[in-house]
Protein backbone atom coordinates (compact mmCIF):
# COMPACT_ATOMS: atom_id res chain seq x y z
CA UNK A 1 0.00 0.00 0.00
CA UNK A 2 2.50 2.47 0.82
CA UNK A 3 4.80 4.46 -1.81
CA UNK A 4 6.98 2.75 -3.92
CA UNK A 5 9.97 4.99 -2.62
CA UNK A 6 12.33 2.60 -0.99
CA UNK A 7 14.92 3.16 -3.83
CA UNK A 8 14.57 6.93 -2.98
CA UNK A 9 16.75 9.26 -1.34
CA UNK A 10 15.71 13.01 -0.93
CA UNK A 11 17.44 15.27 -3.19
CA UNK A 12 18.86 12.04 -5.40
CA UNK A 13 17.35 11.01 -8.32
CA UNK A 14 15.38 7.93 -8.53
CA UNK A 15 16.92 5.10 -9.60
CA UNK A 16 15.08 3.32 -12.39
CA UNK A 17 12.14 1.22 -11.39
CA UNK A 18 12.07 -2.13 -12.33
CA UNK A 19 9.58 -2.91 -15.17
CA UNK A 20 6.56 -5.19 -13.84
CA UNK A 21 3.74 -7.20 -15.25
CA UNK A 22 0.73 -5.48 -15.54
CA UNK A 23 -2.16 -5.60 -13.25
CA UNK A 24 -5.91 -6.51 -13.20
CA UNK A 25 -6.13 -2.53 -11.85
CA UNK A 26 -3.94 -1.19 -14.66
CA UNK A 27 -5.61 1.81 -16.47
CA UNK A 28 -3.51 3.87 -18.72
CA UNK A 29 -3.45 7.57 -18.24
CA UNK A 30 -4.77 7.95 -21.83
CA UNK A 31 -7.52 5.81 -20.84
CA UNK A 32 -8.31 7.91 -17.73
CA UNK A 33 -7.85 11.05 -19.34
CA UNK A 34 -10.65 9.99 -21.78
CA UNK A 35 -13.22 8.92 -19.04
CA UNK A 36 -12.08 12.00 -17.29
CA UNK A 37 -12.73 14.59 -19.94
CA UNK A 38 -16.19 12.75 -20.97
CA UNK A 39 -17.70 13.44 -17.34
CA UNK A 40 -16.68 16.57 -17.26
CA UNK A 41 -17.67 17.42 -20.47
CA UNK A 42 -21.08 16.15 -19.54
CA UNK A 43 -20.66 18.80 -16.59
CA UNK A 44 -19.61 21.39 -18.90
CA UNK A 45 -22.84 20.91 -20.65
CA UNK A 46 -25.46 20.29 -17.97
CA UNK A 47 -24.50 21.21 -14.64
CA UNK A 48 -26.80 24.22 -13.45
CA UNK A 49 -25.19 27.23 -11.81
CA UNK A 50 -25.50 26.20 -8.46
CA UNK A 51 -23.80 29.62 -6.77
CA UNK A 52 -24.64 32.99 -8.10
CA UNK A 53 -21.01 34.33 -7.36
CA UNK A 54 -20.02 32.55 -10.42
CA UNK A 55 -22.31 34.13 -12.27
CA UNK A 56 -22.08 37.94 -10.87
CA UNK A 57 -17.83 37.58 -9.51
CA UNK A 58 -16.97 36.13 -12.75
CA UNK A 59 -19.30 35.22 -15.95
CA UNK A 60 -20.46 39.03 -16.17
CA UNK A 61 -16.96 40.65 -15.88
CA UNK A 62 -15.89 38.22 -18.50
CA UNK A 63 -18.70 39.36 -20.41
CA UNK A 64 -17.56 43.13 -19.81
CA UNK A 65 -14.38 42.57 -20.92
CA UNK A 66 -15.66 41.48 -24.17
CA UNK A 67 -18.56 42.77 -25.04
CA UNK A 68 -18.64 45.71 -23.45
CA UNK A 69 -21.49 45.62 -20.74
CA UNK A 70 -22.00 43.71 -17.81
CA UNK A 71 -23.22 43.63 -14.11
CA UNK A 72 -20.43 44.24 -11.83
CA UNK A 73 -20.42 43.74 -8.21
CA UNK A 74 -18.98 45.76 -5.11
CA UNK A 75 -15.52 43.11 -5.02
CA UNK A 76 -14.95 44.75 -8.03
CA UNK A 77 -14.98 48.36 -7.10
CA UNK A 78 -11.61 49.91 -7.47
CA UNK A 79 -12.47 51.15 -3.55
CA UNK A 80 -11.98 47.35 -2.18
CA UNK A 81 -10.80 45.47 -5.11
CA UNK A 82 -10.63 41.61 -3.99
CA UNK A 83 -11.18 40.19 -7.64
CA UNK A 84 -8.38 39.37 -9.92
CA UNK A 85 -8.72 40.71 -13.29
CA UNK A 86 -6.00 38.44 -14.89
CA UNK A 87 -8.25 35.79 -13.73
CA UNK A 88 -10.86 36.93 -15.81
CA UNK A 89 -8.75 38.13 -18.24
CA UNK A 90 -7.39 34.57 -19.35
CA UNK A 91 -11.15 33.09 -20.02
CA UNK A 92 -12.41 36.20 -21.71
CA UNK A 93 -9.39 35.21 -23.91
CA UNK A 94 -11.11 31.89 -24.98
CA UNK A 95 -14.67 33.32 -25.13
CA UNK A 96 -12.45 35.53 -27.75
CA UNK A 97 -10.83 32.89 -29.66
CA UNK A 98 -14.41 31.35 -30.08
CA UNK A 99 -15.51 34.43 -31.79
CA UNK A 100 -12.81 33.98 -34.27
CA UNK A 101 -14.38 30.41 -35.16
CA UNK A 102 -17.19 29.70 -37.53
CA UNK A 103 -21.02 29.92 -36.05
CA UNK A 104 -19.99 32.17 -33.28
CA UNK A 105 -22.84 33.05 -30.49
CA UNK A 106 -22.56 34.83 -27.03
CA UNK A 107 -24.06 31.36 -25.80
CA UNK A 108 -21.27 29.66 -27.93
CA UNK A 109 -18.70 31.11 -25.93
CA UNK A 110 -20.53 30.70 -22.60
CA UNK A 111 -19.99 26.63 -23.63
CA UNK A 112 -16.80 27.14 -24.87
CA UNK A 113 -14.98 28.17 -21.82
CA UNK A 114 -16.73 25.54 -20.33
CA UNK A 115 -15.15 22.94 -22.65
CA UNK A 116 -11.79 24.52 -21.72
CA UNK A 117 -12.43 24.35 -17.84
CA UNK A 118 -13.80 20.77 -18.27
CA UNK A 119 -10.33 20.13 -20.84
CA UNK A 120 -8.00 21.78 -18.00
CA UNK A 121 -9.72 19.72 -15.10
CA UNK A 122 -9.03 16.32 -17.27
CA UNK A 123 -5.60 16.88 -17.78
CA UNK A 124 -5.23 18.25 -14.48
CA UNK A 125 -7.02 15.00 -12.95
CA UNK A 126 -4.69 12.46 -15.20
CA UNK A 127 -1.81 13.72 -14.09
CA UNK A 128 -2.48 13.40 -10.62
CA UNK A 129 -3.62 9.85 -11.59
CA UNK A 130 -0.40 8.73 -13.19
CA UNK A 131 1.54 9.85 -10.49
CA UNK A 132 -0.78 8.12 -8.02
CA UNK A 133 -0.98 4.51 -9.96
CA UNK A 134 3.35 5.00 -10.78
CA UNK A 135 3.58 5.69 -6.80
CA UNK A 136 1.22 4.11 -4.88
CA UNK A 137 -0.78 1.48 -6.49
CA UNK A 138 -2.46 0.58 -9.96
CA UNK A 139 -5.50 0.05 -7.61
CA UNK A 140 -5.79 3.44 -5.66
CA UNK A 141 -5.57 4.92 -9.10
CA UNK A 142 -8.34 3.49 -10.30
CA UNK A 143 -10.65 4.52 -6.81
CA UNK A 144 -9.24 7.18 -7.56
CA UNK A 145 -10.47 7.81 -11.15
CA UNK A 146 -13.83 6.15 -9.81
CA UNK A 147 -14.08 9.04 -7.04
CA UNK A 148 -13.53 11.95 -9.11
CA UNK A 149 -16.21 10.36 -11.82
CA UNK A 150 -18.68 9.39 -9.50
CA UNK A 151 -19.31 12.36 -7.40
CA UNK A 152 -21.94 15.08 -7.27
CA UNK A 153 -18.81 16.93 -5.98
CA UNK A 154 -16.98 16.89 -8.88
CA UNK A 155 -20.01 17.03 -11.25
CA UNK A 156 -20.04 20.70 -9.59
CA UNK A 157 -16.72 21.75 -9.43
CA UNK A 158 -15.06 20.29 -12.62
CA UNK A 159 -16.48 23.38 -15.28
CA UNK A 160 -17.48 25.78 -12.98
CA UNK A 161 -15.92 29.40 -13.55
CA UNK A 162 -14.69 29.62 -10.03
CA UNK A 163 -11.26 30.29 -8.39
CA UNK A 164 -12.27 27.56 -6.28
CA UNK A 165 -12.34 25.08 -9.32
CA UNK A 166 -9.01 27.14 -10.75
CA UNK A 167 -7.64 26.03 -7.27
CA UNK A 168 -8.34 23.00 -7.54
CA UNK A 169 -7.27 21.67 -10.97
CA UNK A 170 -3.65 23.45 -9.14
CA UNK A 171 -3.98 21.41 -6.41
CA UNK A 172 -3.96 18.61 -8.24
CA UNK A 173 -0.69 19.81 -10.28
CA UNK A 174 1.00 20.36 -7.71
CA UNK A 175 0.04 17.58 -5.38
CA UNK A 176 1.66 15.35 -8.81
CA UNK A 177 4.76 17.12 -8.45
CA UNK A 178 5.06 16.76 -5.06
CA UNK A 179 4.71 12.51 -4.61
CA UNK A 180 6.66 12.21 -7.71
CA UNK A 181 10.42 11.14 -6.62
CA UNK A 182 10.79 9.54 -9.81
CA UNK A 183 13.90 11.60 -11.70
CA UNK A 184 14.32 13.82 -8.48
CA UNK A 185 12.54 15.97 -6.32
CA UNK A 186 9.88 18.54 -7.89
CA UNK A 187 9.81 21.12 -5.11
CA UNK A 188 10.27 24.02 -7.30
CA UNK A 189 7.49 22.68 -9.89
CA UNK A 190 5.27 21.97 -7.10
CA UNK A 191 5.33 25.27 -5.31
CA UNK A 192 4.62 27.06 -8.46
CA UNK A 193 1.89 24.96 -9.00
CA UNK A 194 -0.15 26.06 -5.26
CA UNK A 195 1.17 29.92 -5.79
CA UNK A 196 -0.37 29.50 -9.39
CA UNK A 197 -3.66 28.65 -8.03
CA UNK A 198 -3.47 30.72 -4.67
CA UNK A 199 -2.73 33.87 -6.53
CA UNK A 200 -4.82 33.70 -9.79
CA UNK A 201 -7.82 31.91 -8.11
CA UNK A 202 -7.98 31.58 -4.00
CA UNK A 203 -4.81 32.61 -2.11
CA UNK A 204 -6.46 30.19 1.05
CA UNK A 205 -5.91 27.13 -1.11
CA UNK A 206 -2.01 27.58 -0.47
CA UNK A 207 -2.58 25.86 2.72
CA UNK A 208 -3.01 22.55 1.23
CA UNK A 209 0.88 22.70 0.04
CA UNK A 210 1.80 22.84 4.34
CA UNK A 211 2.08 19.07 4.35
CA UNK A 212 4.31 18.42 1.59
CA UNK A 213 7.03 21.18 2.61
CA UNK A 214 6.79 20.24 5.99
CA UNK A 215 7.86 16.61 4.11
CA UNK A 216 10.65 18.44 2.63
CA UNK A 217 11.93 19.87 5.96
CA UNK A 218 11.91 17.26 7.57
CA UNK A 219 14.05 14.93 4.91
CA UNK A 220 16.43 17.67 4.84
CA UNK A 221 16.75 18.06 8.40
CA UNK A 222 17.97 13.93 8.40
CA UNK A 223 19.99 14.19 5.03
CA UNK A 224 23.62 15.64 4.43
CA UNK A 225 24.64 19.14 4.39
CA UNK A 226 24.80 19.28 0.43
CA UNK A 227 21.18 17.29 0.44
CA UNK A 228 19.94 20.50 2.95
CA UNK A 229 21.27 23.47 0.71
CA UNK A 230 19.83 21.18 -2.57
CA UNK A 231 16.30 21.34 -0.48
CA UNK A 232 17.37 25.60 0.26
CA UNK A 233 17.53 26.06 -2.82
CA UNK A 234 14.57 24.47 -4.79
CA UNK A 235 12.09 25.73 -2.23
CA UNK A 236 13.98 29.40 -3.19
CA UNK A 237 13.26 28.60 -6.53
CA UNK A 238 9.80 27.56 -6.17
CA UNK A 239 8.94 30.57 -3.79
CA UNK A 240 10.41 33.30 -6.90
CA UNK A 241 8.42 31.67 -9.51
CA UNK A 242 5.11 32.29 -7.09
CA UNK A 243 6.85 36.23 -6.50
CA UNK A 244 6.70 35.79 -10.82
CA UNK A 245 3.41 35.23 -10.95
CA UNK A 246 2.41 37.60 -8.29
CA UNK A 247 4.12 40.50 -10.29
CA UNK A 248 1.90 39.42 -13.06
CA UNK A 249 -1.36 39.48 -10.59
CA UNK A 250 0.07 42.99 -9.86
CA UNK A 251 0.30 44.67 -13.02
CA UNK A 252 -2.48 43.20 -14.80
CA UNK A 253 -4.60 44.00 -11.93
CA UNK A 254 -3.35 47.15 -11.26
CA UNK A 255 -3.74 48.18 -14.67
CA UNK A 256 -7.58 47.41 -14.39
CA UNK A 257 -7.96 48.93 -11.30
CA UNK A 258 -5.96 52.06 -11.95
CA UNK A 259 -3.88 51.44 -8.67
CA UNK A 260 -1.21 49.85 -6.62
CA UNK A 261 -3.45 46.71 -5.76
CA UNK A 262 -2.43 42.99 -4.38
CA UNK A 263 -5.59 41.59 -4.81
CA UNK A 264 -4.50 38.19 -2.41
CA UNK A 265 -3.02 40.23 0.05
CA UNK A 266 -6.93 42.11 0.08
CA UNK A 267 -9.20 38.71 0.01
CA UNK A 268 -7.10 37.60 2.65
CA UNK A 269 -7.70 40.50 4.70
CA UNK A 270 -11.65 40.93 3.90
CA UNK A 271 -11.70 37.12 4.79
CA UNK A 272 -9.78 37.06 8.09
CA UNK A 273 -9.34 40.67 9.34
CA UNK A 274 -12.35 42.69 8.76
CA UNK A 275 -14.05 44.52 11.13
CA UNK A 276 -17.59 43.13 12.59
CA UNK A 277 -20.41 43.65 10.58
CA UNK A 278 -17.79 43.85 6.96
CA UNK A 279 -17.16 40.22 6.88
CA UNK A 280 -18.05 37.13 5.09
CA UNK A 281 -19.96 36.10 8.02
CA UNK A 282 -22.68 38.83 6.75
CA UNK A 283 -23.83 36.75 3.83
CA UNK A 284 -24.54 33.79 6.46
CA UNK A 285 -23.31 31.64 8.88
CA UNK A 286 -23.53 27.39 9.06
CA UNK A 287 -22.87 24.86 12.12
CA UNK A 288 -19.44 23.18 12.39
CA UNK A 289 -20.97 19.72 10.69
CA UNK A 290 -22.25 21.86 7.58
CA UNK A 291 -19.08 20.46 5.74
CA UNK A 292 -19.50 17.21 6.66
CA UNK A 293 -23.49 17.27 5.70
CA UNK A 294 -22.40 18.26 2.42
CA UNK A 295 -19.78 15.96 1.96
CA UNK A 296 -21.58 13.29 2.47
CA UNK A 297 -24.34 14.19 -0.09
CA UNK A 298 -21.70 14.56 -2.63
CA UNK A 299 -18.97 12.04 -2.56
CA UNK A 300 -21.31 9.26 -0.20
CA UNK A 301 -18.77 6.23 0.93
CA UNK A 302 -15.38 8.45 -0.70
CA UNK A 303 -16.22 10.88 2.19
CA UNK A 304 -16.46 8.19 4.88
CA UNK A 305 -13.60 6.17 3.29
CA UNK A 306 -11.66 9.32 3.11
CA UNK A 307 -11.99 10.22 7.18
CA UNK A 308 -11.07 6.54 8.01
CA UNK A 309 -7.66 6.99 5.84
CA UNK A 310 -5.46 7.14 8.53
CA UNK A 311 -7.07 5.16 11.33
CA UNK A 312 -7.25 2.21 8.67
CA UNK A 313 -3.47 3.42 7.62
CA UNK A 314 -2.63 3.26 11.59
CA UNK A 315 -4.01 -0.30 12.28
CA UNK A 316 -2.48 -1.45 9.24
CA UNK A 317 0.77 -0.29 10.37
CA UNK A 318 0.50 -1.47 13.57
CA UNK A 319 -0.83 -5.16 12.89
CA UNK A 320 0.67 -6.07 10.02
CA UNK A 321 4.53 -7.06 9.95
CA UNK A 322 5.26 -6.29 6.24
CA UNK A 323 3.78 -2.68 6.55
CA UNK A 324 6.31 -1.96 9.24
CA UNK A 325 9.35 -1.82 6.98
CA UNK A 326 9.77 1.09 5.45
CA UNK A 327 9.18 4.28 7.91
CA UNK A 328 10.40 6.68 4.76
CA UNK A 329 6.75 5.03 2.77
CA UNK A 330 5.02 4.70 6.18
CA UNK A 331 5.42 8.95 6.75
CA UNK A 332 5.13 10.02 2.79
CA UNK A 333 1.33 8.20 3.18
CA UNK A 334 0.46 10.33 6.19
CA UNK A 335 1.85 13.53 4.54
CA UNK A 336 -0.64 12.31 1.54
CA UNK A 337 -3.54 12.33 3.74
CA UNK A 338 -2.98 15.08 5.69
CA UNK A 339 -4.02 17.87 3.20
CA UNK A 340 -7.83 16.35 3.54
CA UNK A 341 -8.03 16.60 7.20
CA UNK A 342 -6.40 19.87 7.50
CA UNK A 343 -8.57 21.48 5.51
CA UNK A 344 -12.00 19.70 6.61
CA UNK A 345 -10.62 21.06 10.06
CA UNK A 346 -9.93 24.70 9.33
CA UNK A 347 -13.10 25.35 7.07
CA UNK A 348 -15.71 23.47 9.55
CA UNK A 349 -14.61 25.82 12.29
CA UNK A 350 -14.72 29.11 10.18
CA UNK A 351 -18.83 30.64 10.68
CA UNK A 352 -19.04 31.12 6.96
CA UNK A 353 -19.26 28.06 5.07
CA UNK A 354 -20.14 27.57 1.17
CA UNK A 355 -19.93 24.27 -1.11
CA UNK A 356 -17.50 25.89 -3.17
CA UNK A 357 -14.70 26.38 -0.35
CA UNK A 358 -14.33 22.50 -0.58
CA UNK A 359 -13.11 22.08 -3.79
CA UNK A 360 -9.74 22.82 -3.53
CA UNK A 361 -9.59 19.52 -1.49
CA UNK A 362 -11.86 17.30 -3.91
CA UNK A 363 -8.95 15.48 -4.93
CA UNK A 364 -7.43 15.02 -1.45
CA UNK A 365 -10.55 13.42 -0.59
CA UNK A 366 -10.68 11.41 -3.68
CA UNK A 367 -6.76 10.32 -2.62
CA UNK A 368 -7.40 9.53 0.67
CA UNK A 369 -10.97 7.66 0.07
CA UNK A 370 -8.87 5.70 -2.26
CA UNK A 371 -6.20 4.66 -0.09
CA UNK A 372 -8.62 3.73 2.56
CA UNK A 373 -10.66 1.34 0.13
CA UNK A 374 -7.41 -0.28 -1.12
CA UNK A 375 -6.67 -0.78 3.02
CA UNK A 376 -9.75 -2.35 3.69
CA UNK A 377 -9.85 -4.43 0.23
CA UNK A 378 -6.41 -5.56 1.65
CA UNK A 379 -7.84 -6.61 4.75
CA UNK A 380 -11.16 -8.27 3.44
CA UNK A 381 -8.98 -10.29 0.61
CA UNK A 382 -7.31 -12.19 3.42
CA UNK A 383 -7.31 -16.50 2.77
CA UNK A 384 -5.83 -17.54 5.54
CA UNK A 385 -8.61 -20.13 6.69
CA UNK A 386 -7.64 -19.58 10.46
CA UNK A 387 -9.35 -15.67 10.01
CA UNK A 388 -12.53 -14.76 10.30
CA UNK A 389 -12.34 -12.85 6.99
CA UNK A 390 -10.35 -15.65 5.45
CA UNK A 391 -13.68 -18.08 6.31
CA UNK A 392 -15.64 -15.80 4.21
CA UNK A 393 -15.96 -17.30 1.04
CA UNK A 394 -14.64 -15.47 -2.24
CA UNK A 395 -17.33 -15.44 -4.10
CA UNK A 396 -19.60 -13.70 -1.29
CA UNK A 397 -16.74 -11.25 -0.52
CA UNK A 398 -16.84 -10.14 -4.04
CA UNK A 399 -20.49 -9.78 -3.97
CA UNK A 400 -19.78 -7.35 -0.89
CA UNK A 401 -17.96 -5.19 -2.57
CA UNK A 402 -19.65 -5.01 -5.70
CA UNK A 403 -23.16 -4.29 -3.90
CA UNK A 404 -21.02 -1.47 -1.62
CA UNK A 405 -19.47 0.02 -4.85
CA UNK A 406 -22.23 0.01 -7.45
CA UNK A 407 -24.81 1.12 -4.71
CA UNK A 408 -22.01 4.34 -4.39
CA UNK A 409 -22.39 4.76 -7.99
CA UNK A 410 -25.65 4.54 -8.47
CA UNK A 411 -26.08 7.60 -5.83
CA UNK A 412 -24.16 9.33 -7.34
CA UNK A 413 -25.75 9.33 -10.29
CA UNK A 414 -28.65 9.55 -8.94
CA UNK A 415 -28.06 13.12 -7.18
CA UNK A 416 -26.07 14.19 -10.44
CA UNK A 417 -29.11 13.61 -12.52
CA UNK A 418 -31.51 14.95 -9.92
CA UNK A 419 -29.60 18.14 -9.64
CA UNK A 420 -29.74 18.61 -13.15
CA UNK A 421 -33.16 17.52 -13.79
CA UNK A 422 -34.42 20.09 -11.16
CA UNK A 423 -32.11 23.30 -11.45
CA UNK A 424 -31.32 23.53 -14.84
CA UNK A 425 -34.18 25.53 -15.73
CA UNK A 426 -32.60 29.03 -16.01
CA UNK A 427 -30.08 27.78 -18.55
CA UNK A 428 -33.16 26.40 -20.82
CA UNK A 429 -35.67 29.23 -20.80
CA UNK A 430 -33.46 31.96 -22.68
CA UNK A 431 -33.11 30.02 -26.30
CA UNK A 432 -36.44 31.40 -27.69
CA UNK A 433 -34.85 35.22 -27.36
CA UNK A 434 -32.56 34.78 -30.18
CA UNK A 435 -35.55 33.89 -32.76
CA UNK A 436 -37.51 36.68 -31.99
CA UNK A 437 -35.11 39.44 -33.24
CA UNK A 438 -35.10 41.52 -29.86
CA UNK A 439 -32.16 44.45 -29.52
CA UNK A 440 -31.55 46.72 -26.98
CA UNK A 441 -34.31 45.99 -24.76
CA UNK A 442 -34.47 44.60 -21.13
CA UNK A 443 -35.36 41.46 -19.20
CA UNK A 444 -36.01 41.93 -15.14
CA UNK A 445 -35.57 39.77 -12.02
CA UNK A 446 -37.41 40.56 -8.90
CA UNK A 447 -37.10 37.49 -6.36
CA UNK A 448 -35.31 35.69 -9.27
CA UNK A 449 -32.39 37.92 -9.24
CA UNK A 450 -29.80 34.99 -8.10
CA UNK A 451 -31.02 32.77 -10.32
CA UNK A 452 -29.96 34.89 -13.76
CA UNK A 453 -26.74 32.14 -15.65
CA UNK A 454 -24.89 35.19 -17.62
CA UNK A 455 -25.16 37.77 -19.82
CA UNK A 456 -24.02 35.53 -22.37
CA UNK A 457 -27.67 34.27 -22.71
CA UNK A 458 -28.73 36.96 -23.87
CA UNK A 459 -29.27 38.63 -26.96
CA UNK A 460 -26.79 41.46 -28.14
CA UNK A 461 -27.21 44.55 -26.14
CA UNK A 462 -30.17 42.89 -24.52
CA UNK A 463 -29.29 44.32 -20.61
CA UNK A 464 -30.57 42.72 -17.29
CA UNK A 465 -32.32 44.31 -14.61
CA UNK A 466 -33.71 43.90 -11.56
CA UNK A 467 -37.25 45.21 -10.06
CA UNK A 468 -37.58 45.59 -6.38
CA UNK A 469 -38.29 42.23 -3.73
CA UNK A 470 -38.90 40.85 -0.73
CA UNK A 471 -34.88 40.76 -0.81
CA UNK A 472 -33.21 43.77 1.01
CA UNK A 473 -29.62 43.33 0.36
CA UNK A 474 -26.81 44.69 -2.14
CA UNK A 475 -27.30 43.82 -5.86
CA UNK A 476 -25.01 44.27 -8.62
CA UNK A 477 -24.61 47.24 -10.19
CA UNK A 478 -23.44 47.76 -13.72
CA UNK A 479 -20.08 48.34 -15.05
CA UNK A 480 -19.52 51.98 -16.57
CA UNK A 481 -20.20 52.11 -20.64
CA UNK A 482 -18.20 55.63 -20.08
CA UNK A 483 -15.13 56.07 -22.76
CA UNK A 484 -11.97 57.36 -20.49
CA UNK A 485 -8.79 57.06 -20.31
CA UNK A 486 -7.38 54.61 -22.76
CA UNK A 487 -10.80 53.76 -24.15
CA UNK A 488 -11.60 50.80 -23.55
CA UNK A 489 -12.79 48.77 -20.08
CA UNK A 490 -12.81 52.33 -18.10
CA UNK A 491 -15.47 50.22 -15.82
CA UNK A 492 -12.94 48.53 -14.41
CA UNK A 493 -11.10 51.61 -12.66
CA UNK A 494 -14.37 53.90 -12.25
CA UNK A 495 -15.79 53.71 -8.94
CA UNK A 496 -19.34 52.40 -9.29
CA UNK A 497 -22.02 54.50 -7.17
CA UNK A 498 -24.01 52.69 -4.39
CA UNK A 499 -21.06 50.24 -3.67
CA UNK A 500 -20.40 48.80 -0.08
CA UNK A 501 -19.18 46.12 1.65
CA UNK A 502 -21.99 45.68 4.17
CA UNK A 503 -24.35 44.31 2.01
CA UNK A 504 -26.53 47.40 2.56
CA UNK A 505 -29.34 47.74 -0.12
CA UNK A 506 -29.09 50.23 -2.51
CA UNK A 507 -32.13 51.53 -4.25
CA UNK A 508 -30.22 53.03 -7.59
CA UNK A 509 -30.01 49.13 -8.36
CA UNK A 510 -33.17 48.60 -8.98
CA UNK A 511 -36.10 50.13 -12.20
CA UNK A 512 -38.93 50.39 -12.40
CA UNK A 513 -41.03 47.10 -13.82
CA UNK A 514 -42.65 49.39 -16.24
CA UNK A 515 -39.40 50.01 -18.27
CA UNK A 516 -39.04 45.99 -18.28
CA UNK A 517 -39.61 44.57 -21.68
CA UNK A 518 -38.91 40.48 -20.29
CA UNK A 519 -39.27 38.79 -17.14
CA UNK A 520 -38.49 36.09 -15.23
CA UNK A 521 -40.09 34.31 -12.89
CA UNK A 522 -40.76 30.74 -10.71
CA UNK A 523 -44.31 30.01 -9.98
CA UNK A 524 -44.66 27.52 -6.95
CA UNK A 525 -48.46 26.15 -6.67
CA UNK A 526 -48.65 26.04 -3.17
CA UNK A 527 -46.56 29.37 -2.78
CA UNK A 528 -48.06 32.80 -1.48
CA UNK A 529 -47.70 36.09 -3.45
CA UNK A 530 -47.37 39.52 -1.82
CA UNK A 531 -47.20 43.14 -3.12
CA UNK A 532 -43.23 43.07 -4.31
CA UNK A 533 -43.62 39.31 -5.11
CA UNK A 534 -46.75 38.82 -7.17
CA UNK A 535 -47.47 35.41 -9.18
CA UNK A 536 -46.23 37.59 -12.59
CA UNK A 537 -46.73 33.99 -14.53
CA UNK A 538 -50.10 34.01 -13.19
CA UNK A 539 -50.93 38.13 -14.53
CA UNK A 540 -51.97 36.83 -18.26
CA UNK A 541 -53.41 40.20 -18.37
CA UNK A 542 -50.10 41.93 -18.47
CA UNK A 543 -47.37 39.24 -18.93
CA UNK A 544 -47.62 36.18 -21.58
CA UNK A 545 -45.38 33.30 -21.64
CA UNK A 546 -41.94 32.97 -23.66
CA UNK A 547 -40.79 30.10 -22.33
CA UNK A 548 -41.53 27.81 -19.03
CA UNK A 549 -39.24 25.21 -17.75
CA UNK A 550 -40.33 22.64 -14.71
CA UNK A 551 -38.21 24.12 -11.50
CA UNK A 552 -38.25 21.72 -8.59
CA UNK A 553 -40.45 23.09 -5.52
CA UNK A 554 -37.82 22.49 -2.49
CA UNK A 555 -40.45 23.36 -0.12
CA UNK A 556 -42.91 21.14 -1.26
CA UNK A 557 -40.90 18.02 -1.85
CA UNK A 558 -39.40 14.89 0.43
CA UNK A 559 -36.06 15.26 1.78
CA UNK A 560 -35.48 12.33 -0.45
CA UNK A 561 -36.34 13.63 -3.46
CA UNK A 562 -34.42 17.09 -2.75
CA UNK A 563 -31.35 14.87 -2.55
CA UNK A 564 -31.43 12.32 -5.59
CA UNK A 565 -33.57 12.06 -8.07
CA UNK A 566 -36.69 10.18 -7.62
CA UNK A 567 -39.04 8.83 -10.68
CA UNK A 568 -42.65 10.19 -10.73
CA UNK A 569 -43.95 6.97 -11.18
CA UNK A 570 -47.13 5.52 -10.02
CA UNK A 571 -45.21 3.07 -7.84
CA UNK A 572 -43.59 5.72 -5.63
CA UNK A 573 -45.76 6.96 -2.83
CA UNK A 574 -46.75 10.35 -3.18
CA UNK A 575 -44.81 12.10 -0.48
CA UNK A 576 -42.16 10.81 -1.92
CA UNK A 577 -42.58 12.17 -5.22
CA UNK A 578 -40.82 15.43 -6.19
CA UNK A 579 -43.23 18.94 -6.59
CA UNK A 580 -42.92 21.25 -9.46
CA UNK A 581 -43.04 24.90 -10.19
CA UNK A 582 -42.26 26.90 -13.25
CA UNK A 583 -39.17 28.81 -13.87
CA UNK A 584 -40.46 31.27 -17.07
CA UNK A 585 -39.82 33.86 -19.48
CA UNK A 586 -42.25 36.68 -19.32
CA UNK A 587 -43.16 39.60 -22.61
CA UNK A 588 -45.03 42.38 -21.54
CA UNK A 589 -48.03 42.59 -23.41
CA UNK A 590 -48.79 45.52 -26.23
CA UNK A 591 -50.40 48.19 -24.08
CA UNK A 592 -54.36 48.49 -25.67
Amino acid sequence: MPPKAANMRPGKPAMAPKKKPATPFAVKPIGAFYVFFIANLLAALYAPIQDCDETFNYWEPTHYLSHGYGLQTWEYSPEYAIRSWLYIILHALVGSFRRLLPFSTKIGEFYFIRYVLAFGCAISQTILFRVVNNTLNPRIALFFLMAMVFSPGMFHASASFLPSSFAMYTTMLGMAQFMNWRGGLKTAPGIFCFALGGILGWPFAMALSAPFLFEEIIFASLSSKDAFIETIMRLVRGFVSGLIILLFEFVISGFFYKSLVLVPFNIVWYNIFSQPGKGPEIYGTEPWHFYIRNLLLNFNIWFVLACAALPLFTLQKLLSKSAQANTVTGLRSVIFMTPFYMWLAIFSFQPHKEERFMYPAYPCLALNGAMSLHIILAAFGQSDPKTLVGKIPAKLKLLIVSFVMIGSIDLGVARIYGIYSAYSAPLKIYKPLETLGVYGESVCFGKEWYRFPSSYHLPKDMRAKFVKSEFSGLLPGEFSEAKTGFGHWSGAWLVPPGMNDQNIEDMGKYTDIRACDFLVDTYYPDSSSSELEPHYIKDTEHWEEVSCAPFLDASSTHILGRIIWVPDWPIIPEKYRRQWGEHCLLKKKATK
